[in-house]
Formats: structure tokens, sequence, C-alpha cells
């Protein structure tokens, strides 16, 4: 998916929503137990009440594969899902990779081409040629780690090298690696003032917000100090939203959890 077809959906929808689909199988409702692919109907409920609320999808790799070939089976067959019925959804394939070169080459292929996802996070640590695979494939984004939401993030991000913060440092040197315009970063809700400063090294690039709701994180906040021109957000909820309920209607008080911060959204866009 192209930049500007993810813009012209928020604008569309009037949402920067993306839903994280991290499933547990000790917190979905009990009646899904009795299915063939538990993970995947739950998937599939949450899908088709939401996806008319939210711009994207991401799914965690850990919560599938902690289940090993099942999980693996219920993450592709939610993909497929989600291509086939809904082209126009953003996908994010949480997986934090990042790796020397020749092994990051096939986790993209992996995550790009097999699974056919949008996009997929990765780790900085290791320096651009661990990130530069992933950014060679055409019309898929990769997102960094900048700024995380967890309390850790303290232990090293934001240490001062070279006068200036870790995370700063990072954001500036990946502007240099080929292809950085694909690149996309991931800077946590819960450290919202930040935002003005990274702006002003990355002012036009998408930016996925995790912590919004159960981890405390400020939807007003993240959207003063890091909305650009072209809306620049993709603010995610997950347990927020798809462990709303327990019931057989869980997907229900998914989709009106989901339509609030959709509605807070809409209302935090510019108007014109």
């Amino acid at each position: 998916m192209t930049t500007q077809a993810l813009v012209f959906e928020i604008k569309k929808k009037q949402s920067f929503l993306c839903i994280g689909l991290d499933v547990d199988l000790s917190k979905i409702p009990t009646h899904l137990l009795e299915l063939e692919d538990p993970i995947f109907e739950f998937n599939k409920a949450i899908i088709d009440t939401t996806h008319h609320l939210c711009v994207a999808y991401k799914p965690n790799t850990a919560f599938y594969e902690a289940y090993g070939l099942k999980g693996w089976n219920s993450l592709q067959k939610t993909i497929a899902y989600l291509n086939t019925n809904h082209p126009e959804i953003f996908t994010i394939a949480d997986a934090k990779r990042g790796d020397i070169g020749n092994t990051s080459s096939m986790y993209a292929k992996a995550f790009f081409e097999d699974l056919a996802f949008d996009s997929v996070t990765v780790a900085p640590y290791m320096g651009k040629d661990s990130i530069e695979p992933f950014l060679e494939f055409q019309d898929k984004h990769t997102i960094m780690l900048a700024l995380t939401s967890n309390a850790g993030a303290f232990d090293f991000q934001t240490l001062t090298t070279e006068g200036k913060p870790l995370y700063q440092l990072v954001l500036e040197t990946s502007k240099g690696w080929e292809n950085s315009k694909n690149l996309m970063y991931v800077v946590g809700a819960t450290k919202a003032s930040y935002f003005a400063e990274i702006r002003k090294i990355i002012p036009d690039s998408f930016l996925l917000v995790p912590g919004v709701g159960a981890q405390g994180g400020s939807l007003v906040e993240v959207c003063k100090y890091g909305m650009n021109a072209q809306i620049g957000l993709l603010v995610n909820s997950s347990r927020g939203i798809i462990y709303a309920s327990s019931d057989r209607d869980f997907a229900i008080h998914a989709a009106k959890k989901a339509k609030a911060l959709q509605m807070e959204m809409a209302a935090l866009m510019p108007k014109n």
C-alpha cells in the first residue's frame, strides 16, 4: 500500500485507528475454544465489526508464534482474510525483527512476500545493514522502533550520546539510509511530550503510536504534538478494544470501543 492510499483512507474514515490483534486464548470468550481455529474466528469477528472504524490492524506475531504451527496458520488466515475482503486496510506485522543483512532479507520476504503484510516493525540496534533489506520493497513500509512506551525505554533510548538523546540520533541517522522514504517509526503515546522534538527531525513520516488507553497515553496530547499535515499518525489500541467483553457478543462491544476512539479522532482531525 502506498502512503497516499493510507492517507486517503484516514481522511475518508476520519480515523487513524490501528487495532492490535494480540490474541491470548486465556482471554477470548470461552465458546470460541470449541471451534477448530479459535484465534482466527476471534480475529474474523473483530474485523467484521470494526473494519469501517479503523485504517490498520496490527497482529503482534508473538501471540501467534506462542501456539506453534497452529498459531502461525491462524496468522496466515487472518492476513489473507484482510487482504481478500478489506484490501484498503493497512496491515502491520508487529514482529520487531532486525538481524544481519542476509537474515533480515529473509525476514522481509517472509512478511512482505509470503504473508503479504503492508509493513513490519523492526529494531534498529544493529544499524543500517539490518534495516535496509526491508526498505528495498516497493510500497512496503518498515516501522522502526524509535521511542517506545515501556518503562525500560529509559534504560537506553533517552541516554545522551554525542550531545543528544540516543533516540534522536537514531532518527537522524535513519534518514540517510537507502530508501528511507519507506520508513515509519514507533513512538509511544506515554512519551507525548517528546513528540514536538521528534517532529522537528522527521516532520513528514508516519508514526505508529502504542500506549493510548490501557497504558495511559493521551490521544489529545499525541495529536497536539505529533499530528502533521497528512495526519501522520497510526494510534494503536489492542486490549482496550478486543477484550472489551468476554460474552458471545464480544465483537459488538469491541466495535463500540472502536467507535468511541474513532469519534475522538474525527474531532481532533483538521476540518479542511
